[in-house]
């Protein structure tokens, strides 16, 4: 995905289908949404949108949890 688009055009037909695609591919071996997004020169949300029309079983978040804090024995 050399080419980035033009932010805010409509990509629609066999162009959404190609890009569903390679986001896809690049998601699947590990590259995030936000880089995917920057890459493209799409947002976040549109990114996020693509990858789950696309089937994607999306990622956890990553980093620390909110959690109970263990209290040391």
């Amino acid at each position: 995905m050399a080419e980035t688009l033009k932010k805010g055009s409509r990509v629609t037909g066999a162009a959404r289908e190609k890009l569903a695609a390679d986001l896809k591919k690049k998601y699947d071996a590990g590259v995030s949404i936000r880089a995917l997004a920057e890459e493209t020169g799409r947002s976040y949300g549109f990114v996020h949108r693509m990858l789950t029309e696309s089937g994607v079983v999306l990622r956890g978040r990553g980093g620390a949890t909110r959690g109970k804090k263990a209290t040391p024995a």
